[in-house]
């Protein structure tokens, strides 16, 4: 039993089995906790009581039978990566990719490819969740055609997206929604009190540069060591790979083409200008919410333009590279990618089930509103209440992902506290959302981790990765980014520098 594995598929379905039995259990107790969420009309709080759902009751089997089928289905996992393995597909099948990575790892230094690659993976949080699906399979091939073992490039890019989900240099979709709920907070105690858009600007700019050389070094240094040699395939041994002139002449037009579609997509999101604007939502206020809202044309259909450009690039360089050459090459492009996806499948099918039946048991929730109450419970102070949010924070993260819901849950009390402990209400958006990055990485809950467990199964040649062995991948990040956190949220309030432009860590009045 020592050196038994079990797979990624049965420890969803034994978590699904303990969540059904664990949620029986506290409905025994009738475990249930108070919160208060911010009224919008009277800017008072209201009082909510949230219970454990027991899901062995006659309507918790009901809603596992009735409901398993929908959940897989409207999984957001499940048809974005469907979609985004099209486009890839076509960039594997026609020999772009290769031509593409292999030129950058044969041009530039290790470090500096790991540095980039962590790099876009944090900067990728301004376009929500589409770094777990897009950056992980281009990691792998980055560290393939590198030569160096796949399993690097995938670590290092889920990291990346992972604790740098925290980091937003850009006022994100995500940070306005939240944004919004600690406005509201705030005016309870200061009716008058406003926030700018650049409030956390500073703060993180200095988290974006020293995250990226941290797990920069991480990759390098204790990540790809412990990786070991990867057994490639004799065509990918090559020391160094020569390219024709068909296929360097469609590697240039392929990048012509990708600019001219890039420039066309970018013309549509520039509002004001003749026939543009057309993939913005024109109702929204700010231009993040324009661009990324819920009724924007560019969000609803970002998974298919990058698909689209994929596909685009693809087909250009097979064409003229001649590696593609007639109709039934370019369905083979297409489908390269989705032959041999069962067990994906049913890996994303057993996430769902797992992630639907919890949330569904309300543990989540409770465990939110438990910790959230020891903010009032406690009489700290000002940095006494900062470290609390802070851990607070990280380990709700743990049970309940939803990260604009938890805060919906906690500004209403977080607030308030921390601004008669003279905090200001920014800082505090800031400390919830980096303690909830810190532990995106490690719970099965969140669930874009499926696609982190999929890539690692896909380049995996010894059948061995298990659930418990990726969270070990993970745990120098997250102790280095917790470090750096730490010392950004203590420094920034201690020194009383500005964590961005007319904001301090300090509430002045």
């Amino acid at each position: 039993m020592k050196n038994k594995r079990f797979s990624p598929i049965f420890i969803f379905l034994l978590l699904t089995f303990l969540t059904i039995i664990i949620s029986f259990i506290l409905s025994l107790f009738n475990l249930q906790a108070e919160y208060s969420t911010v009224n919008t009309y009277t800017n008072t709080l209201t009082n909510n009581v949230v219970s454990v759902y027991n899901l062995l009751s006659g309507s918790g089997i009901k809603y596992i039978i009735t409901n398993t089928v929908s959940n897989f289905v409207n999984f957001a996992p499940l048809s974005t990566l469907i979609i985004i393995l099209i486009g890839i597909g076509v960039l594997e099948k026609s020999g772009f990719a290769k031509t593409f990575f292999t030129l950058i790892t044969q041009n530039f230094s290790k470090n500096g490819i790991t540095f980039m690659l962590i790099l876009f993976s944090i900067i990728s949080s301004l376009f929500g969740n589409i770094g777990f699906v897009l950056l992980l399979p281009n990691g792998a091939m980055l560290f393939k055609y590198g030569h160096r073992h796949p399993f690097g490039g995938i670590i290092a890019s889920f990291a990346g997206v992972s604790f740098g989900y925290g980091i937003n240099v850009f006022l994100t979709n995500m940070e306005t929604t939240l944004l919004g709920y600690t406005n509201l907070a705030s005016n309870i105690l200061d009716k008058g009190y406003t926030t700018n858009n650049f409030f956390s600007l500073f703060i993180m700019l200095v988290a974006l540069i020293a995250g990226s050389i941290i797990m920069t070094i991480i990759t390098e240094r204790t990540i790809m060591p412990k990786l070991g040699k990867y057994e490639f395939d004799e065509v990918e041994t090559l020391d160094k790979v020569k390219f024709t002139n068909r296929e360097l002449r469609g590697f240039v037009i392929s990048l012509i083409a990708a600019i001219i579609y890039i420039l066309v997509i970018i013309y549509m999101i520039i509002p004001g200008l003749p026939f543009s604007g057309g993939l913005l939502d024109q109702n929204a206020t700010y231009y993040i919410d324009k661009l990324f809202g819920v009724d924007s044309l560019f969000n609803q259909g970002f998974v298919f333009i990058i698909t689209f450009l994929f596909i685009i690039v693809g087909l250009a360089y097979g064409f003229v590279s001649r590696n593609i050459k007639s109709n039934k090459d370019v369905s083979e492009c297409l489908s390269y990618s989705l032959d041999g996806i069962g067990s994906i499948i049913v890996l994303i099918f057993v996430s769902s089930l797992f992630i639907s039946v919890f949330e569904k048991s309300n543990i989540g929730q409770v465990i939110t509103a438990l910790l959230t109450n020891l903010v009032n419970v406690f009489s700290f102070n000002g940095f006494g209440l900062i470290i609390l949010l802070f851990v607070i924070s990280i380990i709700c993260g743990l049970f309940n992902t939803n990260t604009i819901s938890k805060w919906q849950m906690m500004s209403g009390s977080v607030v308030p506290a921390l601004m008669n402990a003279s905090v200001s209400p920014e800082f505090a958006q800031i400390i919830y959302v980096a303690g909830s990055s810190l532990s995106m990485a490690f719970t099965p809950l969140m669930m874009y981790y499926v696609i982190y467990i999929a890539y690692m199964e896909k380049y995996d040649k010894n059948n061995q990765v298990t659930i418990f062995g990726s969270f070990k991948y993970m745990k120098s990040y997250g102790l280095w980014m917790l470090v750096l956190w730490f010392i950004l949220i203590v420094g920034f309030y201690i020194t009383g520098l500005p964590i961005g432009i007319h904001t301090t860590a300090s509430l002045v009045f």
